[in-house]
């Protein structure tokens, strides 16, 4: 038993090693880390180097809990302040978008498998219950990409996106478990009756969502743990606490931890700024376990039969169901640029969300669930690497993509400040050419709201003064207003504001 424990510690750590390896390697070459991890799972897969991993119930409960991370985590992340003139919009693509993709992609697996694949004999009902796994963008992918990329997207481009694949799981959710129940029942359903359940399931875990987080704010900043590392701890157990309660008062515990996250993330509590840090960490090493699961699942051989009908479906998502879904939900905002909508389209990536949504049809034996398992993994596929790989260059050639000066990030002084501060630091090295007409700091161009806080000199730190003389390859903390201000110190100083 001890042999086996440390067997399978070995082979996880072997596993996460090459993984990081391969992220670190997607910023380099513009493969999106996801898609890298997904290939490190096959890799390593049975039909790989042979590593055995067949249980589909393990990998459900994986997906599970590290996409509740995930959108607790996204949800933290995102600012009310930036959601709030596009919500209307965000939240019609998260639910009648959904149910549009779903219908129209339904109708095109349903033709297009009756054409490529007779002996399947797929229905109509599985088709669309196909189409239904597909049917929402994936908020891991977006997140990771659109924040990896460096992009700054006009006209509130990506807080619509993120608000959009954050919020529109627990729609997609819904019409994957409806519709297995449906298939499995064999009966005509009232449908009615699941369109009521359906709108309760979001109403419930919205409203959990936010009372939970409320609740939360009130209970950090109320109770005193003497060990403050344990903050975070604290966050993360109601992070689960949200999502397993919304299940019991058959709420969608998706939805309930979004909400959750976002009431909490845009609300003041004692150490948030270690808190954000912690489930920033928390959320990639989730994606990175979610996506290298879902690798070791897959038997890249069963996917060469259905390689055809795969990449038309897939092509047909892209081009056809996704943006005549998005053109008819963003058609009341006319004042919205064509260009930002089909901006929109492209950025329907599919990951691991619906990848974990296919492994349910599979645990619940549907017919043809692994048929639905297959077919998804291919399409997430193409999807990661055909609008994974080309989102800067489509925003570029649209012309929706400003690359803001980069700022040196902090590396010799270990500080950050608190997002209530509304202040921005950065360190700068002086040159020769700094100093030269006079080595005093006061000699410095300095803006008047721009501040030396600190110096390292060698290994020692400490703080100037005006008649603090400067030598170079000095480092210099600095403190200013904004980034607009730091941009302007940095032109002072001349200095090339790059990353």
């Amino acid at each position: 038993m001890d042999l086996q424990l440390e067997l399978v510690l070995i082979v996880g750590s072997v596993l996460f090693f090459f993984s990081i390896l391969a992220g670190k390697a997607s910023s380099r070459f513009g493969v999106p880390a996801l898609l890298l991890f997904l290939a490190v799972g096959m890799l390593f897969g049975s039909d790989g180097l042979g590593i055995q991993f067949e249980n589909i119930k393990a990998a459900q409960s994986i997906g599970t809990i590290a996409l509740c991370i995930i959108l607790f985590s996204g949800g933290m992340d995102t600012k009310i302040d930036e959601i709030r003139p596009i919500i209307s919009r965000g939240v019609i693509l998260a639910t009648v978008g959904v149910l549009l993709t779903a219908l129209i992609t339904g109708v095109f697996i349903w033709w297009i498998l009756g054409m490529t694949m007779k002996t399947a004999g797929i229905g109509f009902l599985t088709s669309l219950l196909l189409a239904s796994t597909m049917s929402s963008t994936d908020s891991a992918s977006v997140f990771s990409i659109l924040r990896s990329k460096g992009l700054h997207l006009k006209n509130n481009l990506r807080p619509t996106l993120e608000l959009e694949s954050g919020s529109n799981d627990p729609m997609a959710y819904v019409l994957v478990i409806t519709l297995i129940e449906i298939i499995m029942m064999k009966a005509e359903p009232n449908y009615w009756v699941v369109g009521f359940n359906l709108v309760l399931q979001l109403i419930i875990g919205a409203t959990v969502g936010f009372l939970l987080g409320k609740f939360t704010v009130f209970i950090i900043n109320r109770i005193k743990i003497g060990n403050d590392s344990l903050y975070p701890i604290l966050v993360f157990t109601f992070c689960i606490f949200i999502f397993s309660l919304t299940y019991f008062v058959k709420g969608n515990g998706y939805l309930a931890v979004y909400v959750g996250g976002l009431v909490i993330g845009n609300s003041k509590f004692v150490h948030k700024r270690s808190s954000l840090n912690f489930f920033d960490g928390l959320a990639w090493m989730s994606q990175l376990l979610m996506f290298l699961t879902l690798g070791l699942l897959v038997k890249p051989s069963e996917l060469v039969p259905i390689l055809v009908p795969g990449l038309i479906i897939s092509l047909a998502i892209i081009l056809i169901s996704r943006p005549v879904t998005v053109f008819l939900c963003l058609l009341p905002f006319r004042k919205m640029p064509f260009k930002d909508k089909s901006f929109v389209s492209w950025v329907g990536l599919r990951g691991a969300v619906p990848i974990i949504f296919a492994i349910i049809p599979v645990v619940e034996n549907v017919p043809h669930a692994r048929l639905i398992f297959n077919v998804v993994f291919l399409c997430t596929l193409v999807s990661l690497l055909v609008q994974g790989t080309t989102i800067p260059v489509v925003a570029k050639w649209l012309g929706l993509a400003e690359r803001p000066a980069k700022i040196r990030r902090l590396k010799e002084f270990d500080i950050e400040l608190s997002d209530d501060i509304k202040s921005t630091t950065a360190e700068i090295e002086i040159t020769k050419s700094m100093i030269e007409e006079g080595d005093r700091l006061m000699d410095l161009s300095l803006p008047d709201n721009t501040l030396a806080v600190l110096v390292k000199r060698d290994d020692i730190y400490f703080v100037p003064t005006g008649k603090t003389v400067l030598q170079p390859v000095d480092k210099l903390l600095i403190i200013t207003d904004d980034q607009d201000a730091l941009v302007e110190t940095y032109k002072c100083l001349k200095i090339e504001p790059k990353g």
